[in-house]
């Protein structure tokens, strides 16, 4: 038993009702009164606008420049009329306000779930340029790490795959070029760290991995002379004759050819292409930048 009954007479005394019938009453008005005060409805449940409104509301804003209020019209669609057509397209608009703000972060998180809801549409291709175009901004200085430098290329590459008749290929094929660029960049900078250090073989690595994975940029012209240098204090003058020889073949004009070709015959050497090393097989891809 929740209460128990003691010592109770079987009729209350008249004092108790008068006192039940003051206090009572005024406990109730008290609690409507503070009902009324403190609870506002209106705080709680947010008013519904119609969906093609907020959404071109969303874009009249993003077209005045005022991204942030542009974003909370994309969001109120999304939020207020989840799964309509105008949700999905607010998705990927939203996406795109993110990224003008450079809010990087909540772009691709909106891109990819846009991807993720809906990977047939026509703005799939969009919703994947968002994801590359967010990562391409955040690309670091060479002498920093390049996580995003990696993913703008994975990002572009799979757009130019899934998507190649997309009109945002061609921007894309740019963007991973300079990424690719950025990331031989990466590996010259700490091959010549291992090569000032006469670590040959860790620099002939980094050398080498130019040439044969960036063979169409820019620093495959100095891998190549760096890779003759380094085989040359190595002793292994017919790999050092071989990559001067590729070089020289590419880029005949170069003054690291000119440097290359100083630095054999100081040995009593020229270069002299050996058709079974991996730098011949390698010269062959080269298409430089």
């Amino acid at each position: 038993m929740f209460f128990k009954r003691i010592g109770q007479s079987k009729a209350p005394h008249r004092s108790v009702f008068l006192a039940l019938s003051v206090v009572v009453p005024s406990l109730f008005l008290s609690a409507c009164m503070s009902s009324e005060k403190d609870v506002d409805l209106s705080t709680y449940v947010e008013q519904t606008e119609p969906a093609d409104v907020l959404y071109n509301q969303g874009l009249a804003n993003l077209n005045a420049g005022r991204l942030q209020e542009a974003s909370r019209k994309f969001s109120a669609v999304d939020r207020q009329h989840p799964y309509s057509e105008y949700a999905r397209k607010s998705m990927v608009m939203g996406a795109f306000a993110d990224y003008r703000q450079g809010n990087y972060s909540e772009a691709i998180g909106s891109a990819k779930r846009y991807l993720t809801l809906y990977p047939s549409t026509d703005d799939a291709a969009y919703a994947q340029y968002i994801i590359g175009l967010s990562y391409y901004r955040q690309i670091r200085d060479v002498t920093q790490d390049q996580k995003e430098t990696r993913q703008t290329v994975q990002t572009m590459q799979d757009l130019v795959t899934r998507w190649p008749d997309s009109e945002y290929v061609d921007d894309a094929k740019e963007k991973i070029r300079f990424a690719n660029d950025q990331l031989a960049g990466k590996e010259m900078q700490i091959g010549r760290y291992y090569l000032e250090r006469r670590e040959y073989i860790a620099a002939v690595k980094r050398f080498r991995n130019v040439v044969e994975t960036y063979s169409n940029t820019r620093h495959v012209e100095e891998a190549l002379a760096r890779l003759t240098e380094s085989y040359y204090a190595m002793g292994l003058t017919s790999e050092a004759q071989t990559a001067a020889a590729v070089l020289g073949t590419n880029y005949p004009d170069s003054v690291w050819y000119k440097d290359s070709y100083k630095l054999l015959q100081s040995g009593g050497l020229e270069p002299r292409e050996n058709a079974g090393s991996w730098i011949a097989k390698a010269g062959k891809l080269i298409t430089g930048a």
